[in-house]
């Protein structure tokens, strides 16, 4: 019995001493998620369409689960539509970038600024986002998302 605990205890304290798994393929996966955003702030179609895989599981800030299917027909719907000025045009970026990667699987969570201008008017929302990456046939895409909105007078999330 003593062996079993000094084993476990070993293996424990062995594994708690490893470092974190490196993410070898951080730089593409950035880049993809910067392309993405700046593709998203243009309703890019194309763009959405390479980021997302095809199974999709999306729970958006507001509570929403919805699939690739559904985020492409909104796009679709809001691509021949005359912009509102009232909804003005947004921005968006990612701040605090954190990318665990186990084989052809990454994590990707970061910090996503909307920046927001309506009549000269600027406004920022904060999102925790984390998305679940396959790397499929050389590409990586997104089966997984889910966006969390931060409190608008919550001060800026410790990195």
């Amino acid at each position: 019995m003593k062996r079993i605990l000094l084993t476990t205890v070993s293996l424990l304290l062995v594994a708690t001493a490893l470092p974190a798994q490196t993410a070898p393929d951080a730089a593409e996966l950035t880049k993809l998620l910067e392309d993405f955003l700046a593709g998203a702030s243009k309703n890019d179609i194309a763009m959405h369409d390479r980021f997302w895989a095809d199974e999709l599981v999306y729970t958006s800030a507001l509570g929403r689960r919805k699939g690739k299917a559904d985020i492409m027909r909104e796009l679709r719907a809001e691509t021949g539509a005359t912009p509102k000025p009232e909804e003005g045009t947004a921005v968006y970026t990612a701040e605090d970038i954190r990318i665990q990667q186990y084989g052809d699987t990454a994590i990707v969570a970061f910090r996503l600024v909307a920046t927001t201008d309506k009549a000269g008017t600027k406004t920022v929302a904060n999102y925790f986002n984390t998305g679940t990456f396959l790397k499929r046939n050389g590409k990586w895409q997104v089966v997984a998302w889910q966006a969390t909105a931060l409190p608008k007078d919550s001060p800026s999330p410790a990195k």
